[in-house]
Order: C-alpha cells, then structure tokens, then sequence
C-alpha cells in the first residue's frame, strides 16, 4: 500500500471512531473542520492528486474519493442522531385529541357596525343609502346650504381648510357634516327622495372626553310634493328609528333653533335612555338627551340644486352617530372610538 492510500486508511478509521462519541453540535462542527474541512488532511490529499503519476492517480483517486464521501454520510448520520437525542420528548409531547387554539381575527369597528344598524332599519323603512367624498368643495359644504359668507362656521375655529393651490378652479376642505351629500344627490335626483347618509366629518376644536375633531354623523334626508313631506312625518320617522335603535319606547322633543339650510329648524332632544326620564347625571336631571338639528328643507337649498321655488318640500337631520354610539355602548370618552386602541375594540 502507498504512503497516500495508508494516510488515507488512516483518517477513514479515525474520523469514524471519533465520530461515534460525539453527542453534541458544537462537536460535530469541530469534527467536520478537522475531517471534511477546505484545511483537512484528506482535501489535501485530494488536491495532490494532480502532482502524481497516471498510475498514482488510478490507485489513490478512488480510495481518496471513496473515503470522502464515506466520512460525508456518516457525518450526515450523526447530525441527524444528534438532533433526535437532544429532544426532551416529554416535553415536545403533543396530544392530538387536545382542540387547536383560536387564531385571532379582525372584525368591524363598532362605528361602522352601528352604521350597519342604521342602514337596516332605515332600509326596513324605505330608504336607501348614500355617501360621498370627504374632501369637499366649498361650494358644496357652505354656500348651496344657505350659508352666508359671513357665518361664523367658516372661521378657522370650526374649519379645517385645503391649502388653495393656483390651479384650482374651486376651494376644498375636510367636509364638516354630511350634509354636503344632500346637495350632491339633490343635484342628481329628482324627489322623491329617501336617503340616509352615514359618515365621518371634520371640525377645528380641541378634544375632550365629549369633543372630538374626527367624528361621525348621520344624515336623513326626505323630499317629496308639497304635503306629503311635513314635520309630523319627519317626528314619526324619528321616533319609530329611535324605538328601534333602543330597544325600547323613545319619545321626541323638538325646540325652535335656527340653522341655514332647514326653515323652520329644531333642535332634536329624545328621552333619556338611561333614567326613561326621571332625571340622572347624564341628562343633567332633565330626562332629555340632546341628539342634533332637524328641520324642514330650506327653499334656498332647493334653488341651488336646480328644484323650482316651492315645487317640494322635506325635511332633514344630522345626528352624531358617534354620540349614539357611547348612548348604546355606555361609553364615556368619544376619543377611544378613533384611539385604534384594540383593548378598547375587541370588545365589540
């Protein structure tokens, strides 16, 4: 036997023996460094393959080449070995007649659930629902209400407004109520009409637990020929989604007001929820809770859509949804509704 076929019995013989003690990783690295390895003896002998004779390379090639690979699958061997010893099987023991866990899923924010409500008792009543953009023109949010130039809710106290850009034909800002959409579906409907409007709103005013810059309404419009559309009409409809929403008898209370785009207008109060009028702290003793304005459809607002003066008539709201919200719920901070804290949202 040559000297390189006996070096190379050699190694075969060593690395087996050792490999057989090894028990652990950091071992086996070691012990592939020392026998598998770019510095090993037998890479060695295998890159020295090229300086021997012809005959040389026919008697040592095979048995280098032979050795290697036999080293490299009893390598493979103890790596497996070694994983499986070195699991605590007691530990890694799975019964499989135990039930799975339950993934964690996403569900509605109670807003939009309470939106949904909304919608299916306004459906069972014959409307329809609308929406439309919250960034919107001026024109849409003030002036086809009826309000004047001068009106103190243009002010930048309880208006955020759209940087003006050159090229703009018309001024934007974050709508501050849903009833820009009234004008936009007046402009491209005739009466009758029956629509509610659910959706977010804007206001310039600093938070508290009962203020919020970011919140929702609810608007209810109805159209229809002079008559048909009265403030009788607008209380039943009133008080019979109010019952529903609650769960129980609600009555309505309506008190003069002034807003601009309704004559004449309310103030809209329901019976407290919580004392069924009574008096409590949250009705401040009264037993009524104010919700929002109402009132009937000025014919200013008509005139801007295109309507003739006088050929209809209707009435229209716009209620904090998210203030029903904390009725419902019992909630008592409006800031938590837009906190996107999930502790708070996966109670609903």
């Amino acid at each position: 036997m040559s000297m390189p076929q006996a070096k190379i019995a050699t190694l075969l013989g060593e690395g087996k023996k050792e490999l057989a003690s090894i028990k652990d990783a950091s071992t086996l690295l070691t012990w592939e460094t020392k026998y598998l390895g770019r510095k090993s003896e037998l890479n060695e002998i295998l890159k020295g393959l090229k300086d021997l004779s012809p005959e040389e390379k026919r008697l040592v090639g095979p048995v280098a080449q032979h050795a290697r690979e036999t080293l490299t699958t009893l390598h493979q061997e103890a790596a497996k070995r070694i994983e499986r010893e070195g699991v605590d099987w007691d530990k890694e023991w799975i019964d499989v007649t135990a039930p799975g866990e339950r993934i964690p899923a996403g569900h509605l924010h109670p807003i939009t659930l309470l939106e949904n409500e909304i919608a299916d008792i306004f459906a069972s009543l014959g409307f329809g629902v609308w929406d439309g953009p919250e960034l919107e023109m001026e024109q849409n949010n003030f002036d086809s209400l009826n309000f004047p130039k001068d009106h103190p809710a243009r002010d930048m106290q309880d208006t955020f407004w759209v940087k003006q850009d050159k090229h703009w034909k018309h001024t934007y800002l974050p709508r501050t109520h849903t009833s820009t959409v009234q004008v936009r579906y007046m402009q491209e409907h005739k009466p009758p009409i029956r629509i509610i409007v659910p959706g977010r709103i804007f206001r310039n005013e600093a938070t508290d637990a009962s203020h919020e810059h970011t919140f929702h309404q609810f608007e209810c419009l109805m159209v229809d020929e002079p008559g048909k559309v009265t403030v009788a009409t607008f209380k039943y409809i009133a008080e019979t989604f109010f019952s529903r929403f609650f769960g129980k008898k609600i009555d309505i209370r309506l008190r003069p007001s002034y807003f601009p785009f309704t004559e004449p207008s309310f103030e809209f109060d329901i019976s407290c929820v919580l004392c069924e009028r009574k008096g409590c702290s949250v009705c401040q003793q009264t037993g009524w809770l104010e919700i929002g304005g109402a009132g009937m459809v000025n014919q200013k607002v008509f005139e801007s859509v295109g309507y003739k003066r006088g050929a209809y008539q209707g009435f229209a709201w716009g209620f904090g949804l998210t203030r029903l919200a904390m009725m419902k719920y019992k909630i008592t901070d409006i800031r938590l509704f837009m906190s996107g804290d999930l502790r708070f949202l996966k109670q609903f």
